[in-house]
């Protein structure tokens, strides 16, 4: 085909039309528990089934999971789960990250499960932090690690 003259008009081939983009804001916290299943040997249905049901948009995960889940990798050293990791996880959902807002609900939430006589791991109140702070549905596996948490909503993705 002859390659237009100075004078000649050409078209586009593509027409662009109106796009529009939607920003979906998050409406679950995956927990440890939750977050790693797509690297178990066999996941849970459950979870396949919710995860699927909501889709990434609507999931987050603290940097909290993350750091468990990329601990968990590393002392394992398998090749084979670091690939699965890579493919499966890695930059799929949105990581939020640990703030002074973050650290002061976990310091409100510490010292009244404390008084309480509720004990959790300092990185589950910091995941339930993480959940409050930004208004999210923590989804777990581990109902009983948050129960004694006040004002945190929580899912049990244990089974359908």
């Amino acid at each position: 085909m002859p390659k237009p003259g100075p004078r000649a008009r050409t078209r586009p081939t593509i027409e662009l039309q109106h796009l529009t983009f939607q920003h979906t804001v998050p409406s679950h916290l995956l927990d440890t528990s939750v977050y790693c299943q797509p690297l178990k040997p066999k996941p849970l249905l459950s979870v396949q089934q919710r995860w699927q049901e909501l889709g990434d948009a609507a999931l987050a995960t603290s940097a909290i999971s993350e750091a468990e889940l990329l601990y968990g990798l590393a002392w394992k050293r398998s090749a084979r789960l670091q690939a699965q990791y890579d493919h499966l996880l890695k930059n799929r959902l949105h990581i939020l990250p640990v703030d002074t807002a973050i650290a002061r609900s976990f310091s409100q939430i510490k010292s009244a499960c404390r008084r309480a006589g509720f004990v959790a791991s300092d990185f589950d109140f910091l995941i339930a932090a993480t959940a409050k702070i930004h208004g999210l549905v923590l989804a777990t596996l581990n109902v009983r690690h948050f129960s004694g948490i006040e004002g945190l909503p929580v899912e049990d993705w244990s089974h359908a």
